[in-house]
């Protein structure tokens, strides 16, 4: 084990076998608490430097030197912007009952239609809350994937 200054901060760093981790050098707090584990990861073929931290008890990734924290903040704000209301199907199948009509009011969640793909019947839950604009399947239609199904405008659009 070493410890090193790094400004005002005392930093302790420690090896075992291939491992290396670097801990700031905190009295009072167990080491493994405010540990740094580097690890090589190979993602596709292509091998990334990636630092662990454990920061309040929640591990902080680094990969090649860049932070990603503020990129899942701003992914997770991003998540909020607006959603489309078209429903698709991701792969092929066919139409078993259409639970909607056009201009009616729906709800997040709301089941809208009932598709059938791979022998599965799985119920098609409306991604937001509007009004449908657009219907374009009928019970018994094989469909594409893909293929825009149902289309639903936000309520907020409809007001502009």
């Amino acid at each position: 084990m070493t410890k090193a200054r790094l400004g005002r901060a005392t930093i302790v760093e420690f090896s075992s076998g291939d491992e290396t981790c670097f801990a700031p050098a905190h009295e009072g707090v167990p080491l493994g608490d405010l540990m740094t584990k580097k690890r090589k990861v190979k993602v596709d073929g292509e091998e990334f430097d990636v630092e662990l931290e454990k920061v309040d008890g929640v591990w902080a990734v680094t990969v090649g030197g860049k932070d990603d924290r503020e990129g899942a903040r701003k992914r997770k704000r991003s998540g909020r912007s607006k959603r489309s209301g078209t429903i698709s199907s991701t792969i092929p199948g066919k139409i078993v009952s259409i639970a909607v009509e056009l201009g009616v009011s729906v709800s997040e969640g709301d089941v809208v239609m009932v598709l059938e793909a791979m022998k599965m019947q799985n119920e098609i839950h409306a991604p937001l809350s509007g009004i449908v604009s657009q219907i374009n399947c009928q019970p018994g239609e094989s469909v594409e994937a893909n293929a825009p199904l149902i289309v639903i405008e936000p309520e907020e659009d409809k007001s502009e």
